[in-house]
């Protein structure tokens, strides 16, 4: 699948990347598979979240599970991996910020568009080149397959996808 100049992340600012899709609504169905760990495990991680502000969450990654006949994972990767945070804000259905254990912090922003749904990623606070680069192929291609559960399509292989954005944003966002 070719991919659009516009579905790239953009580093907005040292340490803050920004990701944006245009994505089957209603608003509603889009925040359930954001916020409902089991909907939410079809595209990023299972796990619970108490939505409000001061709530834990725990996304529990198994990437390996994301979609059929892929590629092994990269060993780093490879099993479960839990990652704990605290909601810092929450107002269904337009806004939810969290935490990540690196201390960085991801809000999802949702806009209706007539009948679709703008969806904004900002992940701030990332502290080094490193996990700049981590985190925006690894939001690239989880939010990839979002779309594609949105839309009822078959998603492409998760691994070879996020080796393909790897090269990629590691020439997209300077040293």
């Amino acid at each position: 699948m070719t991919m659009r100049e516009d579905d790239y992340g953009t580093l907005v600012e040292p340490g803050t990347v920004r990701l944006e899709r245009l994505l089957p609504g209603p608003i509603e169905r889009v925040w359930r598979y954001i916020t409902d760990a089991e909907l939410r495990r079809t595209w990023l991680a299972a796990g619970d979240m108490e939505l409000h502000e001061g709530g834990a969450v725990e996304l529990v990654f198994r990437n390996s599970e994301l979609t059929g006949a892929d590629d092994p994972a990269p060993a780093q990767y490879a099993g479960e991996h839990r990652e704990p945070g605290v909601i810092l804000a929450c107002d269904p259905p337009k806004l939810l910020t969290f935490t990540w254990s690196d201390g960085s912090e991801v809000t999802f922003e949702l806009t209706s568009v007539e009948d679709k749904v703008r969806l904004e990623l900002t992940h701030r606070k990332l502290p080094d080149r490193s996990r700049v680069l981590n985190v925006s192929g690894g939001w690239h291609s989880h939010l990839d397959l979002l779309a594609a559960r949105l839309a009822n399509r078959t998603p492409e292989p998760f691994w070879p996808k996020f080796a393909r954005l790897a090269t990629d944003y590691a020439e997209r966002i300077p040293e």
